[in-house]
């Protein structure tokens, strides 16, 4: 049984006093959920603090992006091993963000994800299609591209898992219906057994996001292959990121 992972991206939002406020709904809402991993990817001014703020905690805590490099002269960068050195566990790599404002395509994405494990860290490796690719009937086409660019043997299974996350449906209050999700994510893991094998394929999580929200979490978490939600507005409000996270339990169990 894969374990559910809910993780939230904070992208450019919370100061200090927010985020600390944030955690401490968080912190006190998971007293009784069990059988889900939850972490929290907070803008990197802020993970050293929110790395004290869940200390002793089932939160985990992870980065949004990283340079490839382990160290040099690159201005407004960070490397994986600063990241581990503020207790970081997981870095989210190649999202739609990253592609479509900074232009990061898949051989410097392979780089970053190679980095990311490298460093001895878990790598959230992110894809998905454009409105116009899904339409034009090229969304399998791009998704597998793109996991192909930087998802080979080389890079170990057990530090990785995946996120597909349509553009389409990012910030737009529009979502995969769940069994548009569950072909994607099927897609996903038989390609991912033509590089692993199937047993190894079977036991990396394949999560989902784009405008994940309480109201849908369930619906899309009972899916067979959808193994958790990478969430991001809806994990800015404690209370909304509890309700997601606990939808994760009872629909992996009705498996």
């Amino acid at each position: 049984m894969r374990t559910p992972l809910i993780a939230g991206n904070w992208k450019m939002h919370k100061t200090l006093a927010e985020a600390r406020e944030l955690v401490v709904g968080i912190r006190g809402g998971l007293t009784n959920v069990n059988g889900v991993e939850v972490l929290i990817c907070p803008p990197v001014q802020l993970l050293f603090p929110m790395a004290k703020a869940v200390a002793g905690t089932k939160i985990m805590l992870g980065a949004q992006n990283a340079h490839e490099a382990t160290h040099g002269a690159f201005t407004g960068e960070v490397s994986v091993p600063m990241l581990k050195d503020t207790g970081c566990t997981h870095v989210i790599i190649g999202h739609s963000e990253r592609r479509q404002i900074y232009k990061e395509e898949g051989p410097l994405l392979a780089k970053k994800v190679r980095a990311v494990v490298g460093g001895g860290l878990t790598v959230i490796y992110c894809l998905g299609e454009t409105l116009d690719e899904r339409e034009s009937g090229r969304n399998q086409a791009v998704v597998e591209r793109q996991l192909a660019e930087a998802i080979t043997a080389d890079v170990p299974a057990d530090r990785l898992i995946i996120a597909y996350e349509p553009v389409w449906a990012i910030g737009t209050g529009r979502t995969a219906a769940p069994k548009q999700a569950q072909e994607v994510h099927f897609l996903i893991r038989t390609r991912l057994a033509g590089v692993y094998g199937r047993p190894m394929a079977d036991s990396i999580r394949i999560l989902y996001g784009g405008s994940v929200k309480p109201d849908n979490a369930a619906a899309l978490l009972s899916q067979p292959d959808i193994d958790g939600a990478l969430v991001g507005g809806a994990c800015l409000v404690s209370g909304d990121f509890l309700a997601i996270i606990s939808a994760a339990p009872a629909s992996v169990a009705e498996r």
